[in-house]
């Protein structure tokens, strides 16, 4: 097989409400919109893509209606404490607040509107002691 693009088609209630908040939050805009799909693509440098899509649209098998659940989408960002300031300060949900691990990130958790998890990450140095002991 040979892939051409990837990119995650997520199943949710409100499409429309759910495009906004990725417009107005992270910075997406709309490649294809309809009522019961839509495109977005970051306006990043290093542009991606991910879809909604109503979660009961006919076009999906009935065994697999039913709105995303336990999805994690990471973003790696140039300063993930300045997006958590951005971000809370707007009403978006924190779910983990900002931390730095050791093994080498810097990031915070938030929710969309259909709480799935934004991983919002800025690497850093990781500790030394943690290379060394979890290398293999």
């Amino acid at each position: 097989m040979q892939t051409h693009s990837l990119y995650p088609l997520i199943q949710v209630v409100d499409v429309e409400s759910t495009a906004r908040f990725y417009e107005t939050h992270l910075g997406f805009s709309r490649v294809f919109s309809s009522d019961w799909y839509v495109q977005l693509r970051a306006t990043a440098e290093h542009p991606f893509e991910i879809a909604l899509i109503v979660h009961d649209h006919e076009t999906i098998p009935v065994a697999g209606q039913g709105p995303t659940k336990a999805m994690l989408l990471s973003f790696y960002v140039d300063d993930a404490a300045a997006e958590h300031a951005r971000l809370a300060a707007a009403g978006v949900p924190i779910v983990q607040p900002l931390r730095d691990e050791v093994f080498g990130q810097r990031h915070f958790i938030a929710a969309d509107p259909n709480g799935l998890l934004l991983d919002i990450i800025t690497p850093i140095e990781p500790d030394p002691d943690w290379i060394a002991a979890n290398s293999a």
